[in-house]
């Protein structure tokens, strides 16, 4: 007498199984969700992050030498310094003046679906 086996899954485990995947993936689908204003919020800092560099750097080389660099009086001033246009979408929306010497640290950066963040410039003549 011969028996063979047959080896497999059952109807009811393989269901299980679904069933675990679809919860696991209701719980993470939110998660999902949330990293993508993260992503949006960490785009807009970084570009307020390179504003304030630039702001920094501009500094520093027109207090070496008057004729390197851009005057700057107010926020959007920045922007001109930059190697390319700001992103698009981008706008500095509070355009505060920088008296010379001076850091005005209320200029307000606003990109991706109104995500803001602050950067700082440093006025100079």
């Amino acid at each position: 007498m011969n028996k063979s086996q047959q080896a497999g899954f059952t109807l009811i485990e393989l269901v299980m199984v679904i069933v675990i995947l679809g919860v696991l993936a209701a719980v993470a689908l939110p998660k999902f969700v949330n990293v993508d204003d993260d992503a949006k919020q960490a785009a807009v800092n970084g570009v307020a992050g390179a504003l304030s560099s630039a702001s920094a750097i501009n500094y520093a080389s027109r207090k070496a030498n008057s004729t390197k660099g851009v005057a700057v009086a107010k926020c959007s001033d920045i922007v001109a310094m930059l190697q390319s246009p700001l992103p698009t979408g981008f706008t500095v929306t509070t355009d505060s003046n920088a008296a010379a010497d001076i850091t005005v640290s209320t200029c307000v950066l606003t990109g991706h679906t109104d995500k803001t963040a602050t950067f700082t410039v440093t006025g100079i003549s």
